[in-house]
């Protein structure tokens, strides 16, 4: 079972009360976890570490024109450049195939 939580979502976090995420760091820039270790639970979480990002340099003038296309498409520049990769690869392998 995978457990998220935005805690700033409940508009307070439960051990510092703190409402915003600089009165968080404000707070546990002074105390401790060990003076609320009692508060603690256990958690299960799973990690998958098989999804991964790989970065590429992109050209400067060539990832901001990639921005403005994927603005005008209303997705990000990730998606956009994901997809059509995705087109290419796929293209290349029936060309291969």
């Amino acid at each position: 079972m995978i457990l998220k939580r935005d805690f700033m979502a409940e508009n307070k976090s439960s051990l510092s009360g703190s409402r915003s995420y600089q009165e968080l760091g404000e707070y546990w820039d002074t105390h401790s976890l060990a003076d609320h270790w009692e508060q603690t639970f256990p958690a299960e979480f799973e990690v998958d570490v098989k999804s991964s990002r790989l970065y590429f340099p992109v050209d400067r003038f060539l990832a901001e024109r990639l921005r403005e296309v994927a603005s005008a498409h209303g997705v990000s520049a990730e998606t956009l450049l994901n997809l059509w990769l995705q087109e290419r690869v796929a293209d290349e392998t029936r060309k291969a195939g």
